[in-house]
Formats: C-alpha cells, structure tokens, sequence
C-alpha cells in the first residue's frame, strides 16, 4: 500500500468519526463557550471543518503564516454550512492526495512564519499530524463541549455513556 493510499484510508475512517461529531452540534450553540478564554463552539466545530482545506498548503514544498495577509478562519453562521463545508473539504483533501507518490510525500514540508522555521519534516508526517492527530485532537475537546451541554455523545472509538454499545 502506498503512503497515499495509507493516509487515504485513516482520513476516510477519522472522517466519519468528525461526521458523527457535526451531527449533534446544536445549531443554537454556536456561540456558546465554556471558558472565557476558549473558542466558542461554532469556532471549534468551524475549524474541524476547515483544516481538510490546509492539504492544498502542506503539497507545495512550505507554507508562510507571515505571508497569509488577510487570512480570516471559516466560521460557519449554520449548521448546514459547518457539515457542508467539511464535506466539501474532505472530499478535496482526497482527491489532492490521490496518486500522490511515495517520494513527494517523503519529501520535507516546512511551515514559517518569515523566517522563523516553525516545523520541517517529511510531508507524510506533516499531512498525518495536521489532518489526523490534530481532528482528533479538537474532536475531543468538542466532545467536552457537547457533554457540558448535556448533548448525548455519539460512539467514536467505542461505546459511550449515551451509547453504550455499539449496537
């Protein structure tokens, strides 16, 4: 199996686990915060949205955060926008990742900000780290959100206390 074909493949599965996430964000909530220093829960839900979108980035060989100018993060205003955009995102992340080959995505990616180098590792890793761990990272704490609010959590890596098996 290429690396390709291998990131392909936990994108798919991590997707459906974000799918079932944006399922049950209230509408309503989008403002709604837990923590005054926190992001509101339609910012947190927005940028699982969004980040499927940084793949275009992270195939050219770096990416300049001093360079973005006027950069803006996607805020949904609905809930339909929020799970629209993430399919939309997703479905492009796939196709820019499709036939790549093992020695693009061996080759190193380098995110900066001017000068100042950030991270530079192999692509493979960069696109797994960002588009993965980094989901399944802001996945957890929307859960965390959800769960303050009393929404029932869908089963993601196995029962929960909403659903506890997995039938």
């Amino acid at each position: 199996m290429s690396i390709a074909e291998a990131l392909i493949q936990d994108l798919e599965l991590e997707a459906a686990n974000t799918r079932k996430l944006l399922a049950v964000v209230p509408g309503d909530k989008l403002a709604w915060k837990p923590h005054e220093k926190s992001m509101s829960m339609g910012q947190l839900a927005s940028h699982l949205a969004e980040t499927p979108a940084w793949t275009g980035a992270m195939l050219e060989p770096a990416m300049d955060f001093a360079a973005m100018g006027d950069y803006r993060p996607f805020l949904a205003q609905s809930k339909a926008e929020l799970t629209h955009t993430f399919e939309r995102n997703h479905a492009e992340c796939l196709r820019a990742l499709h036939d790549r080959d093992d020695r693009f995505l061996n080759e190193t990616w380098t995110m900066r900000s001017g000068a100042q180098v950030l991270l530079s590792q192999p692509r493979k890793d960069a696109l797994r780290s960002t588009l993965v761990h980094h989901a399944v990272h802001h996945r957890g704490q929307l859960t965390v959100y959800l769960r303050l609010l009393g929404v029932p959590l869908p089963p993601l890596y196995g029962p929960t206390a909403d659903h506890p098996s997995f039938t």
